[in-house]
């Protein structure tokens, strides 16, 4: 619509100063002709706003013209008082600086819009931690922000899952991402990208030297190939199939949700059949926690595990008596 460009017109150029017509015809996706005529109506409306012909030339708004007029719409002003998810701000640094930002939007804001947004704020709640996830390795994120923002290298002592000993590597950070409240540093290593997570990070050091980016690629480019990486990723897993007691069937959904890969119906009878995938064979032990509530069916070697497991803790508990008497 007319209207919308227009306020995106004096919002920009509120914004950025003076900008060149062709720049607004390709932000707006409209010919720069259109544009002189937008530029045209808004002067007729009482905006002072003239265009400069030229090499150096653009549209710009008289020095010290300001509009109180936001643009926002009723749902974009509720959609910015939802930014404020826990977690994500305050690992940052930030929670402080977004409530004073949000209080100068709300100031902003046309009347009308206000009560939605403050509604808004009080009954939309983000929190991006999973349940039962366990305690969380404090993060400070102040090194890995640093390198990020001041376009540095980094030296970092990173531990692996499944390694005692950390081990060291200098990377050129793209940026950082949160993903399901996990906060991951993306880099490159000798060229290739790679996926640091930040709880793992031991000690990380800016070195003097520029980043060494790969020329023309963003942070949303790397992280699009290793996410694809860790989720197509092959791996020689084993199907299990198992029974569930009826009456632990929900909380047995939420806890094996990840490996949970069919749940036929088997009408009204006191068990429910499931189908599982596991990476390898020894992740079959998470079924412990069910107890006598889930067996497994199929395969033997699964059952056999299973049953190592069990032994393994016996005899831990057993060796313990022994020690009491």
């Amino acid at each position: 619509m007319k209207s919308d460009r227009l306020l995106s017109i004096l919002l920009l150029l509120q914004t950025r100063g003076r900008v060149p017509a062709h720049e607004l015809a390709d932000r707006l996706e409209v010919s720069v002709r259109t544009i002189y005529r937008d530029v045209e109506a808004l002067s007729a409306s009482g905006v002072p706003v003239y265009a400069e012909r030229g090499r150096h030339g653009g549209i710009e708004l008289l020095a010290g013209f300001r509009t109180d007029v936001t643009g926002l719409t009723a749902d974009e002003s509720r959609a910015l008082f939802i930014l404020a998810a826990q977690g994500a701000h305050a690992a940052l640094g930030l929670d402080a600086a977004l409530g004073s930002a949000l209080r100068k939007v709300m100031a902003a804001l046309p009347a009308p819009h206000r009560p939605a947004a403050e509604v808004t704020s009080r009954r939309i709640l983000v929190d991006a931690t999973r349940w039962r996830s366990g305690p969380q390795r404090a993060v400070d994120l102040e090194v890995l922000q640093d390198a990020v923002f001041c376009d540095r290298r980094l030296r970092l002592r990173y531990r692996h899952s499944g390694e005692r000993e950390p081990r060291t590597y200098t990377v050129d950070p793209y940026g950082l991402v949160a993903k399901a409240g996990v906060w991951y540093l993306v880099a490159d290593r000798r060229g290739a990208p790679r996926l640091f997570r930040a709880d793992r990070v031991r000690s990380a050091r800016l070195l003097d030297d520029p980043v060494r980016r790969r020329p023309g690629v963003e942070l949303a480019d790397v992280w699009e190939v290793l996410r694809r990486q860790v989720e197509e990723r092959p791996e020689d897993g084993i199907d299990v199939t198992v029974r569930i007691r009826r009456e632990r069937l929900d909380m047995f959904q939420r806890m094996a949700a990840g490996q949970l890969t069919g749940l036929p119906d088997d009408g009204e009878s006191d068990w429910v059949t499931a189908l599982l995938s596991y990476p390898v064979l020894r992740a079959v032990r998470q079924l412990l926690a069910f107890s006598d509530q889930v067996e497994i069916l199929d395969p033997p070697e699964a059952r056999a595990e299973l049953l190592r497991a069990v032994r393994s803790v016996t005899a831990v508990y057993q060796g313990a008596d022994r020690g009491e008497e």
